[in-house]
């Protein structure tokens, strides 16, 4: 295909917010050779909108919000149709049927991306009667039968794909290593044990809660929770929450000492792709993790990281991990190779792009 292929991005958050986004189709576009791709990016809502979307109450104002969103992606359809190939990010509209992918996948070739089980019914606390009511997760079988071609972060989500077709490619979620690299670390009394997310998965501390209270009790350390500036752990001592930001992002978690990701083992959980042990492995930070799904496929226990399931195995690891700073800098150089040979950006975009234009020289029926 002569010249940059046009390729329009339907993605649901406003750049450079949600992980799964800017760690899959905004980090790929960044690190493709100039002039390959001449891309739109086209978001369902804008900031304010985003903003108001993850927080609890408002009701009415999401309502109205949603029906100028549906209003600005009906628009964005229409523009979509005018490439060589539309890449979708899990759905055109977060509410209702599908009613835009029949359009586009008639209309355009069409690249369906996910990166999480969202063939199930999963939302936030502040968004769940929203969800059980008014979301189809049923329509993602659909979806993935009339794309083009279907992109997903792991295996799991690939079998569950390929019931619907056999147009589908893994492309894990990866991460830029030139920018994602080990940070100069300042001497500190305290080992830093840190979490980075968003309210909406910090609920997933409480599954460890018991361990950390006794490792606060018991050992030098501090709890650093980036991302929930709600969070608390009530009566406990030396608890840091810093709210998120693309801009410290790097410093504040390349200062963890250990990275934390505790998931229960549950269908959703298992869909997930791995981001916050990439995330910690990539800046040289030694993850400690629940050993479901795509974890224990990422960190090598032992070797790259701990794995640990019940609540005296996740206090071993802290302990053992905050008594030995050797153990703790070689699972992170460990962790560090891991992701620059099997998960950098730099390696699998130039993959995306492939994809990309391999759906934009086939249609349907051809």
């Amino acid at each position: 295909m002569a010249g940059a292929l046009k390729a329009t991005f339907l993605v649901t958050a406003p750049p450079d917010r949600s992980p799964g986004q800017r760690f899959r189709a905004e980090q790929w576009l960044k690190l493709l050779p100039e002039g390959a791709v001449d891309a739109r990016v086209l978001a369902l809502f804008n900031e304010a909108e985003y903003h108001r979307l993850h927080r609890p109450g408002g009701t009415a104002r999401k309502a109205v919000d949603n029906l100028v969103a549906l209003g600005r992606r009906a628009a964005q359809v229409v523009q979509a149709q005018r490439a060589d190939v539309v890449y979708l990010f899990r759905e055109a509209f977060i509410l209702g049927p599908a009613f835009f992918e029949p359009l586009l996948e008639r209309r355009v070739p069409v690249v369906f991306d996910f990166d999480d089980a969202i063939w199930l019914l999963e939302a936030s606390e502040a968004n769940a009667w929203v969800a059980r009511h008014l979301k189809v997760p049923g329509k993602v079988d659909g979806i993935i039968a009339r794309a083009t071609t279907t992109t997903v972060g792991n295996d799991y989500l690939a079998d569950y794909a390929r019931r619907s077709s056999d147009r589908v490619h893994v492309i894990p979620t990866t991460l830029d290593v030139e920018r994602y690299c080990p940070q100069p670390r300042e001497p500190n009394d305290l080992v830093r044990i840190g979490w980075s997310g968003s309210p909406t998965t910090s609920r997933y501390l409480g599954l460890i809660e018991r361990p950390l209270r006794r490792a606060l009790s018991e050992l030098p350390v501090e709890l650093v929770v980036t991302g929930d500036p709600g969070f608390a752990l009530p009566g406990a001592e030396r608890v840091r929450v810093l709210a998120w930001d693309p801009a410290t992002e790097i410093a504040e978690v390349g200062a963890f000492d250990i990275g934390l990701m505790p998931l229960p083992d549950d269908p959703w959980s298992r869909g997930k792709c791995g981001f916050k042990a990439l995330l910690y492995m990539s800046l040289g930070v030694t993850p400690v993790v629940s050993p479901v799904g795509v974890n224990t496929e990422i960190v090598a226990d032992g070797e790259s990281g701990v794995l640990a399931d019940s609540e005296d195995q996740w206090f071993t690891a802290l302990r053992s991990l905050v008594e030995d700073a050797d153990l703790r800098r070689r699972l992170g150089a460990a962790g560090r190779k891991t992701v620059v040979e099997r998960y950098s950006g730099n390696v699998w975009a130039p993959r995306f792009l492939e994809v990309l234009q391999e759906a934009a020289s086939r249609r349907m029926g051809d």
